[in-house]
C-alpha cells in the first residue's frame, strides 16, 4: 500500500537524524537552519519478530518484511504559511501525507541554537499547528465561497455543505485542529475528502538527550500536558535521536548491550515505526512457505479478497476462498497439519474480515 508518513517540525530539532535511523536513504544533517530545499523520501522495514517465530516451524529461504514510506519534510518556522524561511511549498508536501510525525525539541544544546532562541515545546507545537491551521483556513474559505455560489443557484446540498464547512472555519479560527472538530461521521462523509493538514492522524515525538531516553524530562511532561489538553487522541513518544543514530550503526548483538546501558529494551525507532503503522490504521497478515515468509499490509477491517489484492490483483479478481490459520494457533500447534487436526484451519469466503497476524493461503481462478 502506497501510504506515506511525513516527519515535520521546526528547523533544527532532529527530524533528519531520526529519518536517517531507519531510512534506506541517508539525508544530510546540519546545524544551520533552512540548510535544505527538498524533502527526503525513504522506505523502511516494519519490525516484526513474528516473522522469525514463524520460521522456527516453517523453514524458508527468505523473510520479507512489509515496508512503510517516510518523508522528512524540511524544517518549518513561524510564518511559513506566508513564505517565511524556506516558504510554504513544503506545506504542500504535508498535504500529500497520510499521517504526521511531529518532532519536538526537548533537549538543551549550546552548539545547536534553537530557531526561536529557547527550548519551549509548548510554544513550538503551537507555532507549527498555527501554520497548518492557516493553510487549512485558506482551503476551507475557498470551498465555502464555492458552496455559497452553488447555494444561490438553489442547491440544498451546497447550502448544507457551506453550513458544515463554517463549523470547520470557526474551529480553526479558534486555533483548534480539524481532527478535533465536533461533527458526526455522516456529516464529515457528506463533505467528502477535505485533505486538511490538521485533520491527519498525528504522533508527537519528543526528541530528548541521551539521559532522558528512558524516562523523559521536564520538556516531555510539557508535551504530554499539551496533548492531553488539546489533542487527546494523539500519541506521544519519547526518543533520543542522537542515541538512536548511534544504535543504528551497531550490529544487533552490540545493540542489546548498548540498549541495556541506556535503560531501553529495544530501539526507540522500532516503537516509532510500529506506532506510525497503528496511526495509519493498518494491519499485517502473513503468507508462509519454503521459499519465503512474508508480511503484507492491509487496512484494518479488510476482507479476504482485499487481502488477496494486496498480494496481486489477479488473486482478488479470481478469488475463490481463503485458507486461514490464526497466528497464535499456528505458534501453539507448530504446523499446518496440526492446525487441521485440531480444527484450527478455517476455510473463509469473500465476507471474511482478515485478523491481525492471520496466515493466509488464497485459492483463486483467473
Amino acid at each position: 500500500m502506497a501510504l506515506k508518513v511525513g516527519i515535520v517540525g521546526l528547523t533544527n530539532i532532529g527530524k533528519t537524524t531520526i529519518f536517517n535511523c531507519f531510512s534506506n536513504t541517508k539525508a544530510e544533517t546540519s546545524n544551520y537552519s533552512f540548510s535544505t530545499n527538498k524533502s527526503n523520501v525513504g522506505m523502511t522495514k516494519v519490525p516484526d519478530d513474528r516473522l522469525y517465530e514463524l520460521e522456527k516451524y516453517q523453514p524458508t529461504e527468505k523473510i520479507i518484511h512489509t515496508t512503510m514510506e517516510f518523508v522528512d519534510i524540511p524544517g518549518l518556522t513561524k510564518g511559513s504559511s506566508q513564505g517565511q524561511g524556506i516558504g510554504n511549498s513544503f506545506l504542500g508536501d504535508i498535504r500529500n501525507m497520510d499521517a504526521i510525525i511531529h518532532v519536538i525539541r526537548c533537549f538543551q544544546d549550546e552548539n545547536l541554537p534553537h530557531v526561536e532562541g529557547s527550548i519551549n515545546p509548548y510554544r513550538d507545537i503551537e507555532i507549527l499547528n498555527l501554520e497548518l491551521q492557516i493553510k487549512d483556513l485558506e482551503s476551507i474559505e475557498k470551498r465555502i465561497e464555492k458552496a455559497l455560489k452553488n447555494a444561490k443557484g438553489g442547491s440544498k446540498d451546497a447550502k448544507k455543505e457551506a453550513e458544515l464547512l463554517t463549523v470547520y472555519k470557526d474551529h480553526l479560527e479558534n486555533f483548534q485542529n480539524a481532527r478535533t472538530v465536533e461533527l458526526k461521521e455522516e456529516e464529515k462523509a457528506f463533505l467528502g475528502d477535505l485533505f486538511l493538514l490538521t485533520d491527519k492522524p498525528v504522533m508527537y515525538v519528543c526528541n530528548v538527550d541521551d539521559e532522558s531516553a528512558a524516562g523523559g524530562n521536564q520538556y516531555t511532561e510539557e508535551v504530554k500536558r499539551f496533548v492531553a489538553e488539546n489533542d487527546p487522541e494523539a500519541t506521544v513518544l519519547i526518543l533520543a535521536a542522537k542515541l538512536e543514530a548511534e544504535i543504528a550503526e551497531l550490529e544487533e548483538d552490540d545493540q542489546k548491550e548498548f540498549l541495556s546501558d541506556a535503560g531501553l529494551n529495544e530501539p526507540g525507532i522500532n516503537k516509532l515505526i510500529r506506532t506510525a503503522y497503528d496511526l495509519l490504521n493498518l494491519s499485517i497478515f502473513f503468507t508462509i512457505g519454503p521459499k519465503e515468509i512474508r508480511a503484507w499490509t492491509i487496512k484494518k477491517g479488510a476482507t479476504a479478497p482485499e487481502a488477496a489484492g494486496a498480494i496481486h490483483s489477479d488473486l482478488k479478481r479470481g478469488f475463490i476462498r481463503a485458507e486461514v490459520i490464526h497466528y497464535n494457533d499456528f505458534m501453539e500447534l507448530k504446523s499446518e497439519a496440526a492446525c487441521k487436526e485440531n480444527g484450527k484451519f478455517h476455510i473463509e469466503g469473500k465476507e471474511y474480515i482478515v485478523q491481525e497476524g492471520d496466515l493466509l493461503h488464497i485459492r483463486f481462478n483467473v
